[in-house]
């Protein structure tokens, strides 16, 4: 028969008191394992800024806004507009314009090419009737040299209009490269949403510089996590999929979740109790706990909450 006791308190937060039950004999059975933790969005707030261009090394003065704290966005989606957009769309129009130039250049040079390897062989044919002719006494040397040096420099104009032509079709790359450059420019100058999430708050409106607190947070409160601080101690019974209840006073009940992950570093207690006697300098892991229904805790991010893990053993 088993009989539960009184579990004698230490000098510890509620985070490392366990409950145990004791054997008639006297032998002690690990129980559930409960910790301090928070709450936080699935992978945490993502905080968006403007990039740092050489137009605006300190941050970007926002033109345009175009969402509102609350708005749910999908991947891609264009959320703000930076005053350097419409300068960097023109230097794109420009190196378009370029590029079109580029090929304008390359398809004359090829009409040059062909007009001159063209002559140069008919060169070539004047040059050897000339020397048929002279093997025939039908035409004099002096004809037949003469040929034959136009012929030599039709060639050579052939080879150098070819050589043209490549040149122009390397600009072409070059205008190419160029305005994917500028493209990526204006690219940048635009703050579009990295992934899915809902829209948390806002830091700069248009005509506000976006600077070191970037433009606007953004989480994905549709999957909501518990992140328990687990002392190192307790951390070999916990396993992902285990089952875990999450209470808060500020909650009207407890929350429902699994192990869904264990991080691999171990740090120092963050989430400090009321215990006055607890340990502040704890060595914990943390573990994420994916909740079963975010939905009473989507705009609770930080909450301090308490965790149970049901270890099952």
């Amino acid at each position: 028969m088993i009989h539960k006791t009184e579990v004698k308190k230490q000098s510890l937060c509620p985070a490392m008191l366990g409950i145990s039950l004791i054997l008639a004999s006297g032998t002690v059975l690990a129980q559930d394992v409960s910790a301090l933790g928070r709450l936080e969005p699935e992978h945490g707030v993502i905080t968006l800024s403007t990039a740092s261009t050489t137009h605006a090394v300190s941050g970007s003065v926002i033109r345009e806004l175009l969402v509102d704290a609350g708005d749910w966005v999908q991947p891609g989606q264009l959320l703000a507009v930076t005053d350097s957009t419409d300068m960097l769309r023109s230097h794109q129009a420009m190196a378009e314009r370029e590029l079109e130039l580029a090929r304008l250049a390359a398809e004359a040079a090829s009409s040059h090419a062909d007009e001159a390897c063209t002559l140069a062989r008919v060169a070539e044919s004047e040059a050897a009737r000339r020397v048929n002719l002279l093997e025939r006494n039908l035409a004099s040397a002096e004809e037949a040299e003469q040929t034959q040096g136009d012929a030599e420099a039709r060639a050579s104009s052939c080879t150098a209009a070819r050589s043209n032509t490549r040149v122009a079709q390397s600009s072409i790359e070059v205008a190419e490269a160029l305005v994917l450059l500028r493209q990526a420019e204006v690219e940048r100058s635009l703050v579009r949403a990295p992934s899915t999430g809902q829209v948390l708050e806002i830091h700069a409106y248009p005509g506000e510089l976006a600077g070191a607190d970037g433009l606007l947070d953004l989480a994905r409160t549709d999957r909501m996590m518990a992140i328990a601080e687990v002392y190192e101690t307790d951390i070999g019974r916990v396993r992902p999929g285990q089952a875990a209840r999450v209470t808060s006073d500020a909650l009207d009940g407890p929350l429902a979740g699994r192990v869904e992950r264990i991080r691999v570093q171990v740090r120092k207690q963050d989430v400090i109790g009321t215990d006055p006697a607890a340990r502040k300098d704890a060595r914990i892991i943390e573990v994420e706990i994916l909740l079963d229904d975010p939905g009473p805790v989507a705009t609770l991010t930080n909450l301090q909450v308490e965790v149970i893990i049901e270890t099952g053993s």
